[in-house]
């Protein structure tokens, strides 16, 4: 079911960017998982919002052929950066795991892009 599904989904992105430097968080219900973005995973401060990072994951993820929700401003209103997954129910480990290689593959591009 969806339960296990999401289980999946977070597993396969723990194993991908849990331990990426700018991860801080990935969490979740069912096949709703978001991937919170920070400048410093022990001490969780954010991102400039200069960086533009969730416009940029969006626009590079989007290339990648993945549609996603990036938002930014989620802690004040200003700082926070984020991406909201949400794959289909019907979704098979297959696409999944597609997921997961193009969402890692955009967060790869962005971070090099800005030199993080």
């Amino acid at each position: 079911g969806v339960a296990a599904k999401g289980d999946m989904l977070q597993d396969m992105l723990q194993a991908a960017l849990g331990q990426h430097p700018l991860v801080g968080d990935i969490r979740g219900r069912g096949l709703f998982v978001g991937v919170e973005f920070v400048q410093d995973r022990d001490t969780k401060d954010c991102l400039d919002p200069a960086l533009k990072f969730n416009a940029r994951l969006k626009k590079t993820a989007f290339e990648q052929g993945l549609i996603c929700y990036p938002m930014g401003g989620t802690i004040d209103g200003k700082r926070g950066d984020h991406v909201l997954l949400a794959p289909p129910f019907i979704s098979t480990p297959d696409h999944l795991e597609e997921v997961v290689a193009k969402l890692t593959a955009a967060v790869a591009l962005v971070t090099a892009e800005l030199g993080l």
